[in-house]
């Protein structure tokens, strides 16, 4: 009898301990972590980027004369528009008055050595030096009358003015800077991975900071043949008409450039994970019951979804919720 309820307690102990043993079995398959998915398509996303750049003038010319000459008058002003061919400054005339009188004197004795060159009075050394001194009379006269009036090369805006009426211009800094505004244009540095798709005519999208929520627009005149090999960048100019002359050299500006469209895939925001002490990206994809931990490449913010480039196909399922919980192809239980 004794021994009958030792066998009791003792099958007793052993049930108790396999009902537990049940228990911890079925705690273990209810820890499955609980994960909400979503289903990623790709789509034809435009490739376009962003350069900041500083607008410049398309010419700048700096007004000066050759020599070193005292400033009678100047006749404009900072912000002043010129015409091609308006006078600006006016250079002391004194010398300029003593060469007319020699040039004139040089005629007079040119045309006495040709006629008697002609009646064999004079040799042709003689004539030859004479037309010679005649000519160089003349070509000093024309340099010194356009160093006398300073003209407006191009057409523009006033830009510098260095000088007052009455100093005397020294080599150094110019008396007048004018520069041409309309076009304008902006230097951009674009990676050497586009160069095949960048063309002269390609349409520009301008922003500047003076004009916010306004868009002008230019096109690529110049795609410079060089890549710098330290930054991997090749320089591109963008001409933006400016007949109205709103935009002005200084202006800071954000080029967008549009380099066609490529077929990625599209994922919700709540998919990322940031990898802990880097920068690196991380989407946990649902398959079979697992998740598996993907590195992805980022693309553009769009909305609130991210472009990614590689690490994620299109059709995928991948986790937007749960998670913190997860590990690289730990078995998971999907909750709508």
């Amino acid at each position: 009898m004794k021994y009958l309820k030792t066998l009791s307690l003792v099958a007793l102990a052993a049930l108790v301990i396999a009902c537990k043993n049940d228990e911890k079995a079925g705690a273990v398959q209810q820890q499955k972590p609980q994960v909400k998915i979503a289903k990623v398509t790709s789509e034809d996303i435009p490739q376009t980027e962003t350069y900041t750049a500083i607008v410049e003038s398309d010419v700048k010319n700096n007004i000066a004369p050759n020599t070193p000459y005292r400033i009678e008058k100047i006749y404009v002003d900072v912000g002043d528009q010129v015409r091609k061919g308006q006078v600006l400054v006016q250079l002391d005339a004194s010398n300029l008055q003593q060469l007319k009188l020699q040039l004139e004197n040089q005629k007079v004795e040119f045309s006495r050595t040709s006629q008697l060159y002609q009646v064999g009075g004079a040799s042709k050394a003689e004539y030859d030096n004479a037309k010679l001194q005649l000519d160089v009379f003349s070509t000093q006269l024309k340099q010194l009358m356009e160093n006398t009036h300073l003209v407006a090369p191009i057409s523009g805006v006033v830009t510098a003015r260095n000088y007052d009426d009455g100093d005397m211009y020294s080599n150094g800094n110019p008396i007048l800077t004018i520069e041409q505004t309309n076009p304008v244009k902006v230097l951009v540095n674009i990676s050497e991975v586009y160069y095949k798709l960048v063309f002269k005519g390609m349409p520009v999208d301008i922003q500047l900071d003076a004009y916010e929520g306004e868009t002008f627009y230019g096109k690529v005149t110049i795609v410079y043949p060089t890549i710098d090999q330290s930054t991997h960048t090749f320089p591109m100019e963008v001409t933006i008409n400016n007949s109205d002359l709103r935009v002005r050299p200084g202006m800071f500006a954000r080029a967008t450039v549009n380099f066609g469209s490529k077929n990625h895939v599209l994922v919700p925001d709540e998919a990322l994970v940031k990898q802990i002490g880097a920068g690196d990206r991380y989407v946990y994809v649902y398959k079979g019951g697992k998740v598996s931990y993907n590195k992805v490449e980022l693309g553009k913010h769009i909305g609130t979804q991210y472009e990614i480039l590689s690490g994620v196909n299109s059709g995928d399922e991948v986790v937007i919720a749960g998670q913190s919980r997860l590990a690289n192809g730990k078995e998971v239980e999907v909750v709508k």
